[in-house]
């Protein structure tokens, strides 16, 4: 008589490469919220979400296009917007009396620089508190929107065609900026 090993089938989201459950753990451990940050190619959504038995509860949420609501005219896909965004949720949650939490990128590669840390330095500095590096953050040229500004002079016009039929100046962008981030501050 032999005898088997019993076949463990991992859980489903494991096994379609959606959660990784170690990593989960380890910020759950924490005890304290987390700030779940997601990207998708024209937007980036921002969420506060506290663990719980039942399930995860969501505290506070932000969205991009909240900062068109503000008057933000450019892609709400880009390091400044993500900025913005982060500004927006960060001062959400200080409102909310949140002092501290920590950063949860789910399954995202972490890039030095990107949107996802534009995102973190609007949430920092708009007095939110969590554990991070500066070194991955962007510099202030790339988070005021002027390499777009660069690139949108140097490149040919036919990527920039959806602006020009609004007609938004690609020039203005770190004016529009610096205005949208007053509103967010003065809130």
């Amino acid at each position: 008589m032999t005898s088997k090993k019993p076949v463990l089938v991992p859980y489903r989201r494991k096994k379609n490469g959606k959660t990784n459950y170690r990593k989960r753990l380890n910020l759950l451990k924490s005890g304290k919220p987390r700030i779940v940050v997601r990207k998708s190619l024209k937007n980036l959504f921002i969420q506060l979400v506290e663990y719980s038995a039942k399930g995860d509860k969501v505290l506070l949420s932000t969205l991009s296009h909240e900062i068109v609501k503000l008057g933000w005219k450019y892609s709400c896909g880009n390091i400044p917007a993500a900025y913005l965004t982060g500004l927006l949720f960060g001062k959400k949650a200080v409102n909310k009396k949140v002092k501290s939490a920590i950063v949860d990128f789910g399954l995202y590669q972490s890039v030095k620089g990107s949107r996802l840390y534009a995102a973190l330095k609007g949430i920092h500095d708009s007095g939110l508190s969590f554990p991070h590096s500066v070194d991955n953050l962007p510099n202030e040229d790339r988070i005021s929107g002027k390499h777009i500004v660069d690139y949108g002079t140097k490149a040919k016009e036919a990527q920039f065609t959806g602006l020009a039929k609004k007609k938004i100046i690609i020039a203005d962008l770190p004016k529009n900026f610096e205005d949208i981030k007053a509103k967010i501050m003065g809130n």
